[in-house]
């Protein structure tokens, strides 16, 4: 076959998996939490579909997803592996607004929020596939069955093991926006001033901080810090240690919440996200990713204001 005659099937599939890219993206990172392995799964999806060719292919989304899910499950075995020698907490790579994988809103809707994910991976991978599937993206038990592979009954008893347990450690609420903002905001003006008696008053008794470094960033958490009185002082310790007077701090919305993105210079030196009470007036817990590593997505705007 000729390269002329080639092109316009080619060019048939292209766009056909770009229509669907970005459903793709967001059921495969709710899945891994990780943009740059969901990134490499695009790319196998994609091999896979090319591969096969669009021809008998009646429901293209169907298959798309079905090929994606699958290679993302795979795909949790080697994410497993990374995990057993990661040093500190693991925390999943957060997708700020602005990000080349967050540009659209629709994804950003579509992203559970990073308190939602560290639930998440206490989940099985079939289990946390049924979740993604039936609660984010509102797929049939059926439809999840085919995907997958299993009976519709398997299906039933993953989503009911799966749930029960995310609704354990996380009750449905939702903040209001505006009532996230400046919890947010109160958080980081108490915790980047050093004010301990402003932090005491933000976070609630049981709150928990979560650091994840990945070894590369000194100081950094070897485990999670519980209680008040212990995270008001590693907060403060940690932000008068690293000068954070002189860091450029940018308020960014992180999976869909507010947060905060320091900055050093142009690189990205931390994101911190805070969760927050069912009743919305405390910071439950505080999220800080500053392993390089997954922050490589996260750039700097100049015309933002601070």
């Amino acid at each position: 076959m000729t390269e002329s005659s080639a092109s316009p099937v080619a060019d048939e599939a292209t766009d056909v998996f770009m229509d669907h890219r970005q459903l793709l993206f967001g059921l495969v990172y709710n899945m891994l939490g990780s943009v740059s392995d969901t990134e490499d799964v695009l790319q196998e999806t994609w091999l896979s579909w090319t591969g096969r060719g669009t021809g008998g292919i009646t429901n293209p989304r169907a298959y798309l997803v079905r090929v994606a899910v699958n290679h993302a499950l795979q795909r949790r075995a080697a994410i497993s592996r990374r995990r057993e020698t990661y040093v500190g907490p693991w925390l999943p790579e957060p997708l700020v607004a602005d990000d080349v994988g967050a540009e659209d809103p629709a994804l950003r809707h579509e992203s559970v929020s990073l308190a939602m994910l560290v639930v998440l991976e206490s989940l099985t991978p079939l289990e946390r596939a049924v979740f993604v599937l039936n609660e984010v993206f509102g797929y049939a038990h059926t439809e999840i069955a085919e995907i997958i592979d299993r009976t519709p009954a398997a299906v039933r008893q993953l989503a009911h093991r799966a749930r029960a347990h995310v609704h354990a450690r996380r009750p449905l609420y939702q903040a209001h926006p505006r009532v996230r903002r400046e919890a947010t905001e109160r958080f980081v003006r108490a915790a980047l001033g050093g004010d301990i008696a402003a932090l005491m008053e933000i976070l609630a008794p049981d709150v928990t901080v979560w650091t994840d470094g990945g070894g590369k960033r000194r100081p950094a958490g070897l485990r999670p810090v519980h209680g008040r009185d212990k995270a008001a002082r590693l907060i403060t310790s940690y932000a008068a240690r690293r000068g954070a007077q002189v860091m450029d701090l940018h308020y960014r919305r992180v999976n869909g919440d507010d947060a905060a993105v320091l900055f050093e210079g142009d690189s990205p030196y931390a994101v911190m996200v805070m969760d927050l009470t069912p009743e919305g007036d405390r910071v439950s817990d505080v999220y800080i990713v500053t392993n390089p590593d997954k922050l490589t997505h996260v750039h700097k705007d100049e015309e933002e204001a601070k």
